[in-house]
């Protein structure tokens, strides 16, 4: 199992011979926003089986990055896509587009022949596409199961119960910041993110939604909400859940988990024996100590 974070939501992962994308950004900007920290994702960011949309919102269901992808690759997304796309002038990706509701599955096929399925939740955030917007659908967290492996992806989303009903999963892309100087309901700072982990019980954990988005002209305002939630987040992961491991990632990083003969281990009690490797383009690979957070070498 691999995956491999390119900024903000964006995350390519590898599970059981299946290629999936997350919340595709591959654009240097979206709209006010641009891409402060990361470059832009190179082309073989798209070559993948089937994108994961979580939900409506610009930076995560990003029209001209979908249309970037070869038709060939399966679009899943929330309901309400399809409109969103054909009012963005995207006949095509409304065409062939999957709209999901919560509680949906649908079951992902590789170049191999092997599969993973994929099973959506309602998250806790914002159905709309914009506060202004007409287009609206339910906001979408994802569990990929396959290989013996579960991945869960809950996009962006606030604190809520269902989360104790999701684990255990071997590896969770937890959201842990935003792309601006607040951060309002329906997301996960890296308190809450933590209290998530904690609920949903994940062995290993890439933070993201954090330091890559940011308002054109605010650079200076808030520094503190840019990059270091995700240091934060596994700071605080160590005291409140110390046998999840955490691995924060420069963009464009791989973290690679190898198969693990108990794929679910008890989370709460769990001593973490696997082999990691992470990867990244312009990194050395020199042994690292034991210290939850890594950053590019092997563990």
């Amino acid at each position: 199992m691999r995956a491999r974070w390119w900024g903000h939501t964006t995350v390519g992962l590898e599970l059981a011979g299946v290629r999936l994308l997350t919340d595709p950004v591959l654009t240097g900007s979206i709209a006010f926003l641009r891409r402060r920290a990361g470059a832009v994702p190179t082309a073989d960011a798209g070559e993948v089986d089937a994108v994961l949309v979580s939900h409506l919102h610009a930076d995560h269901c990003h029209v001209p990055s979908l249309q970037r992808l070869d038709p060939a690759v399966r679009l899943l997304v929330p309901e309400g896509a399809a409109a969103v796309f054909r009012s963005a002038g995207a006949a095509g990706l409304a065409a062939r587009c999957e709209e999901l509701p919560p509680g949906a599955r649908a079951t992902v096929t590789g170049p191999g022949g092997a599969s993973v399925v994929v099973e959506t939740a309602a998250a806790a955030h914002d159905p709309r596409r914009a506060p202004w917007s007409r287009h609206r659908g339910a906001a979408l967290e994802s569990t990929i199961t396959g290989g013996g492996r579960r991945v869960w992806f809950p996009g962006d989303t606030g604190l809520h119960e269902q989360m104790c009903e999701v684990g255990p999963v071997d590896l969770g892309l937890v959201p842990v910041g935003g792309w601006g100087p607040s951060l309002g309901p329906g997301h996960l700072d890296p308190s809450r993110a933590v209290e998530a982990t904690r609920r949903v019980g994940i062995a290993h954990v890439v933070p993201v939604h954090y330091g890559t988005l940011w308002p054109v002209g605010l650079d200076r305002v808030r520094p503190d909400l840019f990059a270091p939630p995700g240091a934060e987040y596994a700071t605080r992961c160590a005291v409140v859940c110390p046998a999840t491991e955490v691995h924060v990632l420069t963009h464009g990083e791989v973290l690679d988990l190898d198969t693990d003969p108990d794929p679910h281990p008890d989370t709460q009690s769990r001593t973490d024996t696997r082999s990691r490797t992470h990867t990244h383009l312009d990194a050395d690979t020199d042994a690292d100590g034991g210290s939850p957070v890594s950053r590019g070498r092997p563990r």
